[in-house]
């Protein structure tokens, strides 16, 4: 009987089901038959694996031009988060045998494209993106909400991450609200962010950790605001001016997560990125870019009726936005 597309189907059906793979032979008159099961069976598993995501090349590979396109495209008044992000991506995922997992800590205040970054990490190295089944994320005001689940939380934790990369050693994992999270909690997966070859038989290497958080954005406004009042350049803000100051800060903030953490004694952070306050320039390019996104004709007169209309500190010189880019979405909705 010839085969049709529809018994394919059927057969790939059955095999994702787990039916197929129960069938047993009954008796040896039955072979031919039972080659033409197996014959569809290896086909409808072909097409299984071809639709359902899988840990290898065809749905994980790291596009280096894409991920710069977009930070260029995408991410607007973060010269220096954009260099470093893209830098530190794309030398980890070059390298064939990292010696441990890629750690990076976000920092600065909301809106200023902590949660971007991270997305358009994730879209440029699984096909998938953020839906993918290798990135995990983790928000603490919803996944870590109880004190007294403290100890329970941890265990939790370090098994999620355990049985998540023994599936696929390229996994992601972000950890969102960092500056609501309970103190000690993060120490927990500590020892998968080490250098070790590998514990219990697992090897942590291929791994990717980014942590967003809130906290040192006060130390990152203080800088930008100095460069403002003395009359520099924005885009002269490097990294060393920022980061050092940034992981003191963040390890003696109560409120930051990683407050005392081992994570930062041990040296296990590979950067702590800044994100710098967003002034009303950035947020027109935000304006601009929001509705291309949304299919709308880009109109400027639009983008600064709304750019006006919000909230800028300091109270006096009014430069930067209080919420950065987060609001944007929804006011265009009310100005279009």
């Amino acid at each position: 009987m010839k085969a049709t597309y529809k018994t394919y189907f059927v057969y790939y059906v059955l095999i994702s089901s787990g039916f197929v793979n129960a069938f047993e032979p009954i008796s040896t008159t039955i072979v031919v038959g039972a080659g033409v099961t197996l014959g569809l069976a290896a086909l409808g598993r072909k097409i299984y694996n071809h639709l359902h995501e899988s840990c290898d090349s065809k749905w994980i590979a790291f596009n280096s031009t894409g991920l710069k396109v977009a930070l260029d495209q995408k991410l607007f008044g973060q010269h220096v988060a954009s260099r470093v992000v893209q830098k530190a991506v794309t030398g980890f995922m070059n390298n064939k045998n990292p010696k441990k997992p890629l750690v990076l800590s976000l920092h600065g205040w909301t809106g200023t494209g902590k949660n971007l970054v991270s997305q358009l990490i994730a879209e440029n190295i699984y096909k998938e993106g953020m839906a993918s089944s290798f990135v995990h994320q983790f928000v603490t005001s919803t996944h870590f909400l109880h004190s007294s689940q403290l100890e329970n939380y941890k265990s939790q934790l370090q098994q999620w991450i355990k049985g998540n990369v023994t599936n696929c050693p390229r996994s992601m994992f972000i950890f969102d609200e960092m500056d609501k999270m309970h103190p000690g909690l993060i120490d927990c997966i500590k020892p998968y962010l080490e250098y070790y070859e590998n514990l219990d038989g697992v090897s942590y290497r291929q791994a990717i950790f980014i942590f967003l958080s809130n906290a040192g954005g006060e130390q990152i406004t203080q800088v930008a605001l100095d460069f403002w009042k003395a009359g520099r350049d924005r885009e002269e803000i490097k990294l060393q001016h920022l980061e050092p100051a940034l992981s003191l800060s963040v390890f003696n903030n109560k409120k930051s997560g990683l407050w005392h953490s081992s994570l930062i004694d041990r040296s296990l952070v590979d950067f702590f990125v800044p994100f710098l306050p967003l002034e009303c320039r950035h947020v027109l390019l935000c304006g601009m870019a929001e509705m291309s996104a949304k299919g709308l004709k880009p109109n400027q007169d639009v983008v600064n009726q709304m750019a006006r209309e919000l909230v800028y500190f300091p109270k006096s010189e009014k430069i930067f936005s209080v919420n950065g880019c987060k609001t944007i979405g929804g006011k265009l909705d009310y100005y279009t």
